[in-house]
């Protein structure tokens, strides 16, 4: 489903399949020896369910991968914002999870989906018409990010564009036809989007310009954005980074619901963390479990990054926590 990254560089957040190698989390690197990080604490044994819930980041370990528009700066007149605006203005994280659990679950198709959201929030009410002409919006290679992408042809439909959505694959392929004007609208992700503009810039070892702040993020972001001829609508509230989550069972049973709480109740040998081979050494992992919440999990299990493996491993429960994707079908409430 999914192809971003999040755990490299301890920046961002992105998903493993096909070209989101940008950001914080890269799925699917080496490394498997958990930090010094052992417990003498009892722990949380894991609690099998089949409900995930997403522990809160209350000491802000992950960084503001919010969804925004990026656009090629010459396309970006005032109608074509004001239309994308209003998709960020209509999505925040749980939304997002139904519009993916809709297509990854459900089955539908991204255009169906986003057909029946946009009905359901108004999306084309109101909207002003722009010069018109023909816009091509990028999609990347994964369900959610064509989804948004059927979004942002909706709303630019209405404002008076000829719209053709084409799935391009990876940001390495996607970003420089956006630069070039070969399309002009893509959904991106605000702190890997900043990444990916930063290391293209200034090297693959450049600083870290993206946080847990969005307006510093977005701020980032504009600022690399403008050198390259991007220009950026409104973010979204939704989400879509690195997460941890327990099942359901687990939280009520053990009173968590925020990663100091696991931190606090939850250190010791019982608990067993869940990700991908190179979660211990990453920042936003679980070496950053260990420096930011001082969580330490008695073991660790070397599955994959927000896949099947960590999900099944919660719900059967064989792992106390596992890395997720804070907007993955999976967390839709059933």
């Amino acid at each position: 489903m999914r192809a971003r990254t999040r755990l490299v560089i301890g920046a961002v957040g992105a998903l493993a399949a096909a070209g989101f190698l940008t950001g914080c989390g890269d799925a699917g690197s080496s490394g498997t020896d958990a930090p010094e990080a052992a417990s003498s604490g009892a722990g949380c044994a894991p609690v099998a369910g089949d409900q995930l819930v997403v522990l809160d980041d209350d000491k802000k370990l992950q960084n503001t991968d919010n969804i925004i528009p990026a656009i090629n700066a010459k396309a970006a007149n005032p109608q074509l914002v004001a239309a994308l605006d209003k998709v960020s203005a209509a999505l925040d994280t749980p939304k997002l999870i139904a519009l993916n659990k809709a297509v990854d679950v459900d089955r539908k198709t991204p255009k169906v989906a986003a057909e029946e959201f946009a009905a359901a929030n108004g999306l084309t009410d109101g909207i002003a018409k722009g010069p018109g002409g023909p816009l091509v919006v990028g999609a990347a290679n994964f369900s959610e990010n064509q989804t948004l992408g059927e979004l942002y042809a909706i709303v630019l439909t209405a404002a008076g564009y000829e719209v053709k959505v084409q799935q391009i694959g990876s940001r390495e392929l996607y970003e420089p036809a956006l630069e070039k004007g070969e399309i002009q609208v893509v959904p991106e992700y605000a702190a890997t989007l900043a990444e990916f503009l930063n290391n293209k810039a200034n090297g693959q070892n450049a600083q870290p310009v993206s946080s847990p702040d969005l307006d510093k993020t977005v701020a980032a972001l504009t600022a690399a954005g403008e050198k390259a001829g991007l220009a950026f609508g409104a973010p979204s509230a939704a989400q879509d980074q690195n997460a941890f989550a327990v099942t359901k069972a687990f939280s009520d049973k053990y009173g968590v619901t925020t990663l100091t709480q696991l931190a606090e109740k939850c250190s010791g040998s019982a608990t067993v963390l869940a990700g991908p081979p190179e979660c211990p050494q990453r920042p936003k992992c679980q070496a950053g479990l260990v420096e930011v919440y001082d969580f330490k999990a008695g073991s660790f299990s070397s599955l994959d990054a927000g896949g099947p493996q960590t999900k099944n491993a919660l719900k059967t429960g064989t792992a106390s926590v596992g890395l997720v994707f804070s907007s993955d079908a999976a967390l839709a409430v059933n």
